[in-house]
Formats: structure tokens, C-alpha cells, sequence
């Protein structure tokens, strides 16, 4: 790979090294020069530039973030579309992270320009959560450097959670209130329940040892597939009460302890095949403990042992600090800013076709199906969260088309006053979980499936990246990404004006998105345009 300055006029097929603004237009970071790019230079004054050449043995930045994503990425996952040498990987279900951090450690070794960076092993997971994420730094890095980092087998996979069946056993000694043990159910089926699992009916007796060995003999019998005994005294020895009826029952013990804070009095122990946990007192209170720990691995089915309890110490202490903002309960129900961009897709569908003539242009064939199916099905098929299709002329035939595609729709009565009005009615529509919305126009049927993937991987308002833009040969198109914080702004607009007229007050917040797809470009508003792209 070459780096460095060079004359103007040789930039075409370069990669440009840092953003140019031209007067016409902005040349962004990463942007293949062409040899118009390189004429627009010269005739601006620039006589020099920094770029980046491939060498033939170099793989390009988002080609070998892709490479890498694809072969450490094992069962549970999806991947965002590359961009700017970076693909997350994405959880597609609850469950446990699991993988050997020896292996990312190695995979990190092989070259400085590769890398990949996870949450903790065995961390637990939610569906749409980020977890993983592929960086390449360069602008590209050589082949055999990446085929050295590509595992030959997957690196990562989530264990999903399994909807098991959970005792509880309560021991109770004289003076213990009810409402204290009635709260500890309550706040045990909750956990059960946050994992997918069924705490049944809880068991109460004695402190005893005789006794808890009957109501663990009941247990048992029920046929469920985990136990856990919250006693009314912690324990404090392996032959104290709770193991000693664990025992008992047949049982044995497997460890007593955990380098977990709050959590260390946890004792795990085995009855048959199933699991027995001697739990410490602080699962009384919702907040993490040790025992989640160990209870979100047994109800994925990752084994537990003696020897995985003490290695959970690297990150066991999780006690409240001083210096955290906010209380875990508190922020536990908050979004993860972890989680994946949830981004709607807008599809607007409502016109009148005044410039077809008498015939409704989204309905008119287009190799062999009306217009609109094909920009509902390449946007069905991108890595969209639910499409809002917005209806107003000819309503009824609009929705008869699509009906059978994964879409909803928002009628638009006042579309005859102007794109605004349709705009606003499909962001009214729009579900309150949407981080940014892709607005997309039913006459552009030719917009590719991987340039709404590109789009939809290159937003991230916390760098500057609120508006996403496609951008063919340097002219902008279409769609539009913008991001929430926008959609304020959109409901005030009126008349003829789209949602377009805000890139001009935040261009510092549009990124350029550079496609091959001259469909961004290519409306078919005109009976003409439809016959070409008809013959092509």
C-alpha cells in the first residue's frame, strides 16, 4: 500500500486520505477519487493531495472488515453492512456471549490494522445488542495478513437462554415476616421471567435440616430443571444447613463460595442432574449479584462448575460506586447504548402523477410487476426495522399491490398539499422505538438493496453521521437517513417541501455516502423515463 501526497491531476483511482471541500460539492475521507474528481481538483487550485493506492495483494478496508466479521461470527448473530472499514456484530436473540479470550487476543496480534473488540465473555446478551465490532484502521490491509486473523471456525456464538421450569425453596425461621419472604418471590420470578424461564409455585418450610430435605425430595418429583434454596440464614459452612439437605437428598456438593461482591456466600450443588443453588441473601434485592451470574449460564445451558465460579473475580466486584451516575436498578431499565440503531423505512406513495399523464405511476408494470413492489421488496429486504408505507391517490389500488409484503400503512387525506403533508403523516406513523427514519420514494424502483444497507451501517449521529446521503458519480440522491432528533423539525414543514430542504441547515451532520447505484439518481416520474428503464 502506498501513502502520501500527490500531484493532482494523478488522483483518479486513489483513495482520498483526509475530506476536501470543493466549490461545488465535498470530496469526503475514503471517497475513490475518479478522474473527474482529480480535474475538480486541478481546476480549484489544489495541486496536490493526500492519498492512499491499493497494492494487488491489498484487500480494501470495508471488504476485509466483512472477511473478518463473516468468519468469527458463529450462531445467534447478525451483521451490519460494512462501512468505513467497520461491521457490529448483533445479537439476534437473549442469551450468553460465549468465546475464548485467548482467541481474540491472538486474532488482535496478527496486525496492527486488523482488529475486533466484544463485551466480556459470558456477558449476557438482548436481542438488537451490540456486542461485537470489526475495525479495520487502514484504508486497506494486505490478504495475507487477514487470511493469518480469519479463524478457521467461528469465534463467537450466543448461547440462547431456554424456557426452563425453576424452583424456588424459601427456609423461614421464627420472627421472619411474610411480606419479606412474599417480596423474594416476587423478585425470583421476575428473574426467572427476564430470562425466559418459569419459576413455579414456591416452596416454604423450616430452617431445618429434615425439613428442607422433604421440601427438596418435593422439588424434585416436580420435574423441574433448576432449584434454588434462598435461606433464611446465609450459609456459612459446606456441612451447614442448606448443603447438609442437599446431601441428604442424594446430592453432592459442587462448590461453596464466589469471588463476586455482593454474591460470595452462593453454593452450588447437584441433585441428580439437576442444579441446586444455596443462594447468597442479596437476591432479595433485584439488583445484579453473583447468583445472576450463575443462573443466566445454567438457564443457556453453559456448564458451571467450582472452576468457573472462581474465575468470575476480573469484573466480580458489583457493588454500587460513588462515581456511577446512576443506581443499576435505575439504569438497568434504560436503553443499552450498546444497542443497534433502530432505523424505520419510510416509503412515500401518496402523489398524484401529475407528469405520467391519467395513469398512477407506481402501479404501472416494471418488468413484469407494478413500480412500487420493487422498492418495497429491495427495502423489505435490507437490514430496515419495519416499513411505513404512506397511501393518498388511489389509495386502495396503492395497498392491493403490496398487501402481501411485510408493511404497514398511513393514509395521507390532504397528499394534494404537497410532499410535506405526506412526509409528516408517515412520521406521525412512525413507532417511538425508531432512531432515525430512511425516507424513500415509491417511483425509485431501481435504488439497490446494498445501498440501503450502506446507508442504514453509516449512521451514527455521535459522529457527526445524522443524515446519511447517498452520493453516484458526486451527485447526491436518493433516499434520505435522518436521524429522531429531526423529526420536529419535519412535522413544522409545509407545501411542496420534503424533508431534503433540512440537509442544507445541518451540513454538518450529512455524511456522503459514496454508492455504485445509479439508481439514487433515476426517478421514473415520466411515461419516457418508464420506457427506458423498461428497454434497459
Amino acid at each position: 500500500m502506498e501513502f502520501g501526497p500527490v500531484p493532482s491531476d494523478s488522483t483518479a483511482g486513489a483513495i482520498l486520505a483526509h475530506s476536501i471541500r470543493l466549490p461545488d460539492r465535498a470530496l469526503k475521507k475514503g471517497h475513490l477519487l475518479t478522474q473527474n474528481d482529480a480535474d475538480a481538483l486541478k481546476s480549484a487550485g489544489i495541486a496536490s493531495v493526500t492519498v492512499c493506492r491499493l497494492g494487488p495483494d491489498d484487500v480494501t478496508e470495508d471488504a476485509a472488515a466483512d472477511s473478518l466479521a463473516k468468519a468469527v461470527t458463529g450462531n445467534g448473530f447478525t451483521r451490519s453492512a460494512a462501512f468505513t472499514g467497520r461491521v457490529n456484530l448483533i445479537a439476534q436473540q437473549d442469551g450468553i456471549l460465549i468465546y475464548d479470550p485467548t482467541q481474540l487476543d491472538a486474532l488482535n496480534h496478527v496486525d496492527e490494522g486488523i482488529t475486533l473488540a466484544a463485551l466480556p465473555p459470558f456477558s449476557r446478551v438482548t436481542a438488537r445488542q451490540m456486542v461485537a465490532t470489526a475495525k479495520i484502521i487502514p484504508f486497506g490491509v494486505p490478504n495475507t495478513a487477514l487470511q493469518r486473523a480469519c479463524p478457521d471456525s467461528p469465534i463467537f456464538n450466543i448461547q440462547p437462554f431456554q424456557p426452563l421450569s425453576i424452583g424456588l425453596i424459601q427456609t423461614v425461621l421464627p420472627g421472619v415476616k411474610p411480606s419479606v419472604l412474599d417480596k423474594t418471590d416476587q423478585i425470583m420470578a421476575a428473574r426467572a421471567a427476564s430470562l425466559g424461564a418459569t419459576q413455579i409455585a414456591p416452596a416454604r418450610c423450616a430452617h431445618d435440616e429434615q425439613d428442607l430435605t422433604l421440601a427438596l425430595t418435593a422439588m424434585v418429583a416436580e420435574n423441574v430443571a433448576l432449584i434454588t434454596i434462598v435461606g433464611a440464614s446465609a450459609i456459612v459452612d459446606r456441612r451447614d444447613v442448606i448443603p447438609a439437605a442437599i446431601t441428604r437428598c442424594g446430592g453432592k456438593i459442587e462448590h461453596f463460595g464466589m469471588p463476586v461482591d455482593p454474591g460470595n456466600l452462593l453454593l452450588l450443588g447437584r441433585i441428580g442432574d439437576i442444579p441446586v443453588i444455596g443462594a447468597p441473601g442479596c437476591v432479595r434485592s433485584p439488583k445484579p449479584n453473583g447468583y445472576d451470574w450463575v443462573l443466566e449460564r445454567l438457564v443457556a445451558g453453559v456448564p458451571v462448575d467450582g472452576s468457573g465460579i472462581m474465575a468470575m473475580g476480573s469484573g466480580g466486584f458489583l457493588k454500587e460506586i460513588p462515581v456511577r451516575p446512576l443506581p443499576r436498578a435505575e439504569a438497568g431499565a434504560k436503553k443499552p447504548t450498546s444497542q443497534t440503531p433502530r432505523i424505520a423505512g419510510l416509503m412515500l406513495a401518496a402523489g398524484q402523477s401529475r407528469r405520467m399523464g391519467s395513469a398512477n405511476k407506481l402501479l404501472e408494470d416494471l418488468d413484469g410487476k407494478p413500480m412500487l413492489r420493487h422498492s418495497l421488496e429491495a427495502l423489505s429486504a435490507s437490514q430496515i426495522d419495519g416499513i411505513t408505507v404512506v397511501t393518498g391517490h388511489q389509495a386502495d389500488r396503492v395497498r392491493e399491490a403490496v398487501s402481501d409484503l411485510p408493511v404497514s400503512f398511513a393514509d395521507s387525506p390532504a397528499y394534494a398539499n404537497g410532499l410535506a403533508e405526506t412526509v409528516k403523516r408517515g412520521i406521525a406513523a412512525l413507532p417511538d422505538s425508531a432512531d432515525g427514519v430512511l425516507i424513500c420514494l415509491g417511483d425509485m424502483p431501481r435504488v439497490k438493496t446494498e445501498t440501503l444497507n450502506r446507508l442504514i451501517a453509516a449512521f451514527d449521529p455521535t459522529e457527526g453521521r445524522a443524515i446519511c446521503v447517498p452520493v453516484h458519480q458526486g451527485k447526491r440522491g436518493n433516499p434520505v437517513l435522518f436521524a429522531r432528533r429531526f423529526f420536529t423539525e419535519i412535522m413544522d414543514l409545509s407545501g411542496d417541501t420534503g424533508a431534503k430542504s433540512l440537509i442544507g441547515a445541518y451540513e454538518d451532520q450529512v455524511a456522503e455516502i459514496a454508492v455504485d447505484d445509479p439508481g439514487v439518481l433515476l426517478d421514473l416520474d415520466t411515461p419516457e423515463a418508464l420506457k427506458m428503464a423498461q428497454n434497459q
